[in-house]
């Protein structure tokens, strides 16, 4: 058994390392509850998830893309067309279509 200022200095310093255990534990929980209440807000306001974001965002991106080819392609057809059928063609080609 140690006596003296040692033995304070020992009560000390393990009076320290329980505070900061206890410290860290509380703010553990500190953090748990703020995350799941801002995660409760966040639902409650219809904020899209990051990954949901983010799965639209390749969707769109390959849309796009196919848009690109299509048109390019539905540009080489008219153009073939164009070819196949004359100088008349594309007067009626560019004639709008209507809805019957």
């Amino acid at each position: 058994m140690s006596t003296g200022p040692n033995r304070i200095l020992d009560e000390f310093a393990k009076l320290m390392t329980d505070a900061a255990g206890a410290a860290q534990g509380v703010r553990r929980e500190v953090e748990t509850a703020f995350r799941g209440q801002a995660e409760r807000m966040l639902n409650s306001m219809d904020v899209v998830q990051r990954e949901e974001f983010e799965a639209v965002r390749e969707m769109a991106v390959k849309a796009r893309e196919d848009n690109v080819q299509l048109a390019a392609r539905v540009e080489a057809l008219e153009a073939k067309l164009a070819e196949l059928t004359g100088p008349a063609a594309p007067e009626a080609a560019a004639k709008p279509r209507t809805k019957k």
